[in-house]
């Protein structure tokens, strides 16, 4: 069996829930709300290990998985299609997917709205400014809009590691202390 096979049945079971809720949104002219249920729901999944482990974890029987997340989806004010789908996504045992439906919808919002996810590491906090100024080198570069996903790594010691698609820039100290490591290797 291949390694990446659960992970690719995983990311179509998402691709399918989110292509299904982004129609209904755009049908409905509701793409502002599902935007803020995305969000909302990110930033529970990232906050909340007791989400996490509801969604994960197989010893929930059914009908106590879908009564907590529709709970959930109440409490955070979820839009019906949004209550529904997660329902409907306990129902048929599929929670376990739910980070991976996050990041789908959040990529059919991106390309609906002519922007691109640039997901940006610094060793520290970036101000205002900086991110004002990387989003627009940024969009210079591609040509559409750029929302920028910014993480803290301090391993980096400084610098920034850039994910634009498929493309990286690492302009870390860490990856230059890295290549002289490897040089003076050589050299030795």
């Amino acid at each position: 069996m291949d390694v990446a096979e659960p992970a690719s049945i995983s990311s179509g079971i998402a691709e399918r829930y989110a292509s299904a809720v982004f129609e209904i949104a755009r049908d409905e002219d509701a793409i502002g709300k599902l935007e803020t249920d995305i969000d909302d729901l990110a930033a529970a999944l990232s906050e909340s290990a007791d989400l996490r482990d509801l969604i994960q974890s197989p010893i929930y029987a059914r009908s106590a998985q879908k009564q907590a997340i529709m709970a959930v989806a109440e409490k955070m004010g979820l839009s019906p299609v949004m209550r529904n789908t997660l329902g409907l996504m306990a129902d048929k045992r599929r929670l376990f997917v739910l980070p991976a439906f996050v990041t789908q919808l959040r990529a059919l919002l991106a390309d609906h709205k002519g922007e691109v996810t640039a997901d940006v590491a610094s060793a520290i906090e970036l101000s205002d400014d900086q991110r004002d100024r990387l989003a627009r080198t940024l969009k210079d570069k591609v040509g559409r809009e750029v929302k920028l996903n910014t993480t803290v790594d301090e391993s980096l010691i400084g610098g920034l590691v850039v994910k634009v698609g498929s493309k990286m820039i690492d302009t870390s100290i860490r990856s230059k202390l890295a290549a002289l490591q490897n040089a003076m290797k050589e050299v030795g």
